[in-house]
């Protein structure tokens, strides 16, 4: 990092915090719906998509979108790095630390990491022959992401299927 100048460090941190304020924005609007603030919880989306785009901007401007071979061997590397290296690390401190809310979500993480790096593995092998087009269903406890169809539990959770939701 000491090759990079100050706007790209900037644009880095930016890029940081952007994605972390939609994160959390959605959350918000998720918790304002459950309290019944529905105009409370638009505010949060509303201002969660505007912080999408001031990511896109400062990824743009970092040349962070690249083919998508390419991006997908990023995030081949960025989720293989995560469950080999900084959730073990996250889940030792964790337990040393006796943390259980931290440990589940960093557990729970892990493995879906992996699962994450295999489909991304599989979509890169093949993007020549064609990829199958599939739905693919996230569990809302862990975020297991499964494709074609939810299975009847959760391997991680034991979440059901009918708690699964489709992303496609």
């Amino acid at each position: 990092m000491s090759g990079e100048n100050k706007t790209t460090m900037n644009l880095k941190d930016a890029f940081a915090g952007e994605s972390q304020a939609n994160r959390k924005y959605l959350a918000f609007a998720k918790q304002a719906d459950a309290e019944g603030f529905a105009q409370v919880a638009k505010l949060f989306r509303a201002a969660a998509e505007a912080e999408t785009i001031h990511a896109h901007n400062h990824l743009k401007a970092l040349n962070g979108i690249r083919s998508t071979r390419e991006n997908l061997m990023e995030a081949i590397e960025g989720e293989t790095h995560e469950f080999k290296t900084m959730y073990p690390e996250m889940i030792a401190a964790a337990k040393e630390e006796k943390e259980p809310i931290a440990l589940r979500s960093f557990m729970y993480a892990n493995s879906v990491e992996k699962v994450h790096a295999g489909l991304y593995t599989s979509a890169l092998d093949m993007l020549e022959t064609g990829l199958e087009e599939l739905e693919y269903y996230i569990c809302p406890i862990c975020g297991h992401t499964v494709p074609g169809s939810a299975p009847n539990v959760c391997v991680f959770c034991g979440a059901s299927e009918s708690e699964f939701y489709s992303v496609g």
